[in-house]
């Protein structure tokens, strides 16, 4: 068993090391913030500096056909491989951490795995997920949904970012869609993420396990009326959809308020989006999440409705359309529980999706997190100390040896 004590100091610099060498990759000089959206130049920078990496150490990479990568360390059709990693891609302005820091992560508890001599009993994979955040193709977790067979290869292959250009040209090519080769030969995944909220920081720990991951989904509100000028076209004749969109935004936070729950409009399109013209289509998104999905689906139709009636009295339309939705994810709770007894480390629920969720339906899933001191992500303020990172690769080397033993 791991038993050594890694030197703070030698691990320290080894990650800020190899931190540096990511850190400037898309990264806005304006926000500071990051502009890695799947697949574009900075994102397959991170892809091949991936597979330098896994060079490095002897490790082979394979792909499959989802854009997905896959280091491998032992033989990959030997079965029973335990898969850590994450993503590299960002939501616009997004933080460093979210995703990044479980790739570079897992990199450095294989390094510290054979500097304690660990020779794995079982493959161990370091894998990378493609357009995790849903930031350029509008689909989050985009190609663990694939690899899974939770959206099929058309859909996925169709779908196209702000240029036009589909995830199949991106790509280079049609995805190929649901793997079970592949997720058959998987004992385990363990994802590690930078916390996404505060509770570290109130308990006074450096590393937690995750528990669950909320229901969520993302909806398409389309709102239309009659464009104008705004000038000569009196108020009471106004068939204006940025009204009703309005009003619906309002709506959804008091939902969301009356539940607990999450309700957040953070997107939003307008046609011909000009100053003096009165809209004639308005289309927002609305990203909405809650702890039980009874009452998700409460507050979906719950803003549903009050954006028809609304609707009505602007004499506007309004159509709804679910673009993705997540169930509640219970992460396997033996393992969350082995986890969490081998670090003596708490137990955190998340509101936040990732590539962890989607594939709990089909392996023994389980995620670390390492404490965020401002408690922000998706920001540029989003944040993580050497010292808590270091901390996470040594919770994260104890995590694979021991599933791997």
């Amino acid at each position: 068993m791991l038993t050594h004590t890694v030197e703070e100091g030698p691990l320290l610099n080894r990650f800020r090391t190899l931190w540096d060498e990511i850190a400037p990759i898309g990264r806005d000089p304006g926000s500071g913030g990051y502009l890695r959206f799947a697949l574009t130049e900075p994102e397959l920078r991170l892809r091949e500096w991936f597979r330098e990496q896994a060079r490095l150490r002897g490790m082979p990479v394979t792909t499959d056909g989802n854009g997905n990568l896959f280091a491998w360390w032992g033989d990959p059709d030997a079965g029973d491989a335990v898969l850590t990693g994450s993503h590299f891609d960002s939501v616009p302005h997004g933080g460093a951490y979210d995703g990044p820091l479980g790739i570079v992560s897992a990199l450095l508890a294989v390094d510290e795995l054979r500097a304690a001599g660990v020779a794995p009993a079982r493959p161990l994979v370091v894998g990378a997920f493609v357009e995790e955040e849903g930031g350029r193709f509008g689909v989050p977790c985009l190609g663990s949904r694939l690899l899974t067979g939770q959206i099929t290869p058309d859909r996925a292959g169709a779908l196209r970012d702000a240029a036009g250009v589909s995830f199949a040209e991106a790509l280079g090519d049609r995805p190929t869609g649901a793997d079970p080769a592949l997720l058959s030969r998987l004992a385990a995944f363990v994802e590690l993420h930078v916390e996404q909220g505060r509770a570290l920081v109130d308990q006074d720990a450096p590393v937690a396990v995750a528990s669950a991951i909320w229901p969520h989904g993302r909806w398409r509100f389309d709102f239309t009326g009659e464009g104008n000028h705004a000038g000569t076209t009196r108020m009471a004749d106004r068939r204006d959809p940025m009204l009703t969109y309005a009003f619906t935004v309002l709506a959804a936070n008091k939902e969301a308020r009356l539940r607990d729950a999450h309700a957040t409009v953070g997107r939003v399109a307008v046609e011909p989006n000009a100053t003096n013209a009165i809209p004639s289509r308005v289309t927002g998104w609305l990203d909405a999440r809650a702890a039980e999905p009874d009452t998700l689906t409460g507050l979906v139709e719950a803003v549903r409705t009050k954006a028809a009636e609304r609707a009505r009295r602007d004499g506007t339309e309004v159509t709804l359309t679910e673009e993705s939705a997540t169930p509640l994810v219970a992460f396997d709770g033996g393992l969350a529980d082995r986890l969490a007894g081998l670090l003596d480390a708490p137990v955190l629920p998340t509101g936040a999706g990732h590539d962890a969720g989607v594939l709990a339906a089909h392996v023994p899933t389980a995620m670390i997190f390492v404490r965020n001191p401002t408690g922000v992500s998706h920001s540029p303020a989003e944040s993580a100390t050497d010292a808590d990172c270091a901390a996470g690769v040594t919770a994260l080397a104890r995590v694979l040896e021991e599933l791997t033993r």
